[in-house]
């Protein structure tokens, strides 16, 4: 992949092989050409990048959910593990104060 835009933000980025063959094609035709299709072709670069940017916040959300998913299973079976020896102790108790039968 090449960098072929001319902007400073554009340029930082990778442009894909295909965009990268047009912008080659575009330097190849005549100003009067490259007058029109290089406005056009600076908004599809920009939507390119802007869909990139959107791809990664939504896989690093993704990322994010799966991480707090596994937080919160793990405070929910904690909180069971809890619930279960309480009612436990509960039982244990009452057992010990009114006899296995709860007489």
């Amino acid at each position: 992949m090449n960098t072929n835009a001319t902007s400073p933000e554009l340029a930082t980025l990778e442009l894909p092989a295909e965009l990268s063959e047009l912008q080659s094609a575009i330097d190849g035709l005549s100003i009067e050409s490259k007058l029109i299709l290089q406005p056009l072709f600076q908004r599809v670069v920009e939507s390119t990048n802007r869909r990139r940017k959107i791809l990664q916040m939504v896989q690093e959300s993704i990322g994010q959910l799966r991480l707090d998913m596994k937080y919160l299973v793990f405070d929910l079976e904690a909180t069971r593990r809890e619930r279960d020896d309480l009612q436990r102790q509960v039982s244990d108790s009452l057992d010990d104060e009114f006899g296995p039968e709860g007489n």
